[in-house]
């Protein structure tokens, strides 16, 4: 049986990463808590801007634990797959984008072969 990549967010986990940090931890906490409330923009959208860019960077806890987090605040299954595809257009964006460093070397190479 082939073993998991991520280990299983659990307890022991947590409580490794407190005993090693504690100070930085609770202020992480504390700025975690703040982002999410509240402000110029409702906490849902928030959530479905943080599943977005979950997506983005690629973090499985991530995209679990603000799934959960916009269906608790009522985002819709539509919502929120739509918020995923965002991030992929946003994504295949910058990919599109970048492709002008591959196009300048290519240029500085037809330009120094002549």
């Amino acid at each position: 049986m082939e073993e998991p990549m991520y280990p299983t967010a659990s307890k022991d986990i947590a409580k490794k990463r407190e005993e090693l940090a504690p100070e930085i931890l609770k202020t992480f906490r504390a700025f975690s808590h703040q982002v999410f409330v509240d402000g110029a923009l409702p906490s849902k959208t928030k959530e479905l801007i943080a599943v977005a860019v979950a997506h983005v960077t690629q973090c499985p806890y991530c995209i679990r634990s603000h799934t959960r987090s916009a269906q608790l605040k009522g985002a819709t299954g539509m919502e929120i797959m739509e918020a995923i595809w965002v991030a992929a257009e946003m994504r295949a964006g910058g990919a599109i984008a970048h492709s002008a460093l591959a196009i300048d070397v290519m240029n500085e190479e037809k330009a120094t072969s002549k």
